[in-house]
């Protein structure tokens, strides 16, 4: 059965046949031309799903030259050739991919021996819940997302950019787990510089079938005749990979200082993965067999034959540490614009951080994972001292545990 992910995603989970930013982008074309065409761009992350629907955003308004560093070789090595296998896309002659990590001493050299960059885009960000999985996995988040970034914002001010963009997450807004309240700090870390240059972010939606994302993984037991598991009671906010990288071009390009950006999504727009998962085997020609666990599906799996019609799953309530049932992309202290684009709202007014104040904390943080013998229970309550919204869901249950 002929099937393309593309128009799947259009049909079966955004609901939407083109992106919703379109008119926005239309109606500020001009205005984007001129902030991109001619000037230097550092993507960080940029092969992962985001970073390059973001590059692929930008590159027809002509930036004069664009350096994206990544850790990911071989996805570096795949965006060049999509890149360049894309008919009539522009690409600077001025393009080279690093394999290379944003806190190395390389990055360093590389970024002061350029002189800085016009734009700085940062999508090099652990975006999982799973990442709290034990002491060891929530040190390399907030190190990523926090620690590490506060190094990066103190490079870049010996060159400033006109503009410093990274991703937040709606899992920012009431954090229930350690990935979304590691955005919350890194959102007054980064406002904390916005004397320096300006700085912007956004807290969007899951993108569907973004790298490591459940239904990319649906993908993957597909293809390896594996059973498919979801969650059943979890409704979640979607984007395209398109509209990711505009949402960001747009607060990038577009936004003012200390400006949050987010989509304009209803309750009715949000989709429970089992759902997506039911639909996407459908569309590959399955019937779905339902099963009541994940060893049931697995053995019946098993039997897996080319031709089959018939495609083992498990769906079942979600009761892991850190899982938000619900999404929302603002609280109700923070002012909101809803008026100034069509498709995007925009949380405004946010003051500067006190910088001593972030800088203690993140002091706190690299000070409490050098000591020994520390707990997941201490890096919640540290955090709790910093953000008292913070209200960690712990069930002493792990998605690592789970197909």
């Amino acid at each position: 059965m002929s099937f393309i992910l593309d128009e799947f995603i259009s049909k079966f989970v955004t609901l939407r046949p083109e992106s919703m930013f379109l008119d926005d982008i239309e109606e500020k074309r001009d205005v984007l031309r001129d902030k991109i065409h001619g000037s230097s761009m550092l993507v960080i992350g940029g092969a992962g799903s985001i970073g390059s629907s973001f590059i692929k955003a930008v590159l027809p308004f002509e930036p004069a030259s664009l350096i994206v560093v990544d850790t990911n070789e071989n996805a570096l090595t795949e965006l060049t050739r999509d890149l360049r296998s894309t008919y009539g896309l522009y690409i600077p002659k001025d393009y080279v991919p690093y394999p290379m990590d944003y806190s190395s001493p390389v990055f360093a050299k590389m970024f002061r021996a350029r002189g800085g960059f016009d734009y700085v885009a940062n999508f090099s960000a652990h975006k999982h819940v799973r990442s709290e999985k034990d002491i060891f996995s929530i040190e390399s988040l907030i190190r990523n997302n926090v620690i590490n970034a506060k190094a990066l914002l103190e490079l870049l001010s010996e060159y400033p950019p006109k503009t410093y963009f990274c991703v937040s997450t709606d899992k920012a807004a009431n954090p229930v787990n350690i990935m979304g309240a590691s955005k919350r700090i890194m959102e007054d870390l980064i406002f904390a510089y916005s004397d320096r240059f300006d700085v912007k972010t956004a807290r969007f939606a899951n993108v569907a079938f973004s790298n490591g994302s459940l239904p990319a993984g649906f993908l993957e037991r597909i293809n390896k005749r594996q059973p498919i598991s979801a969650p059943s009671d979890v409704k979640r906010y979607f984007v395209s990979p398109e509209e990711s990288g505009q949402i960001c071009m747009l607060s990038c390009m577009l936004g003012s200082n200390r400006e949050i950006f987010f989509p304009k999504l209803d309750e009715s727009q949000m989709m429970t993965f089992d759902d997506i998962a039911r639909n996407l085997l459908t569309q590959r020609g399955f019937r779905v067999l339902e099963c009541d666990s994940d060893q049931e599906a697995i053995i019946k799996a098993r039997t897996l034959r080319e031709g089959d019609d018939v495609y083992p799953v498990h769906f079942s309530r979600s009761d892991t540490s850190g899982e938000k049932q619900y999404e929302e992309f603002y609280t109700d202290d923070e002012t909101i614009d809803l008026n100034r684009f069509k498709a995007l709202g925009v949380i405004e007014g946010k003051a500067i951080p006190d910088k001593a104040e972030v800088n203690a904390f993140i002091d706190e943080l690299v000070k409490l994972f050098g000591g020994q013998d520390i707990k997941k229970a201490d890096v919640v309550n540290l955090i709790k001292q910093y953000l008292p919204e913070f209200n960690h869901i712990e069930t002493d249950k792990k998605l690592d545990d789970k197909m």
